[in-house]
């Protein structure tokens, strides 16, 4: 597969994995089970905004990447989005941990593992050979409404600033 493009429906079998949110694993030190996270069938019924980070905790994703979405939940629920799904290469629990460092501790922003970099190499959107790019892709009940991977360095096509006039 290469990458995707606008009006092409999203993938068949994408899961990534990840820890969903319970009282019990609420601390950031409590591990929780990790499970899959069918995104294929999830994104049928959603408008989904996914964003792929290189890594966990890495200084642009952390600082300049993930906070953009996370100050913007209010502007993203109203323009109809029911979900962002935030993926990297770091397995569940690193993923899990980085959202609990971020405060997020529901399910409208997840934070999930592209184990393997699965999706993000069956799409050629990778950032070296071990870590998924960094790109933002809309999914509108299936279909693929915006697809932007980022030039070398910064956050211009895949924030939160770039996507909301898209939707």
């Amino acid at each position: 597969m290469s990458a995707l493009k606008i009006g092409d429906s999203f993938p068949e079998d994408v899961v990534f994995g990840w820890v969903p949110p319970t009282p019990d694993n609420k601390d950031i030190q409590s591990c929780g089970v990790p499970t899959k996270y069918p995104a294929s069938s999830q994104f049928k019924n959603k408008k989904v905004v996914l964003v792929s980070l290189p890594g966990a905790f890495t200084p642009t994703c952390q600082v300049s990447h993930v906070p953009g979405y996370i100050s913007k939940v209010s502007e993203l629920k109203a323009k109809g989005v029911d979900q962002v799904v935030v993926i990297a290469s770091n397995d569940p629990w690193v993923m899990s941990a980085w959202g609990k460092a971020n405060n997020i501790h529901d399910e409208f922003i997840i934070f999930a593992s592209d184990e393997g970099c699965k999706f993000s190499k069956s799409i050629d959107w990778m950032a070296g050979p071990d870590r998924t790019g960094r790109y933002a892709i809309v999914v509108d009940h299936g279909k693929v409404i915006y697809a932007e991977k980022e030039p070398a360095g910064g956050v211009t096509v895949s924030g939160a600033d770039a996507i909301l006039p898209k939707l």
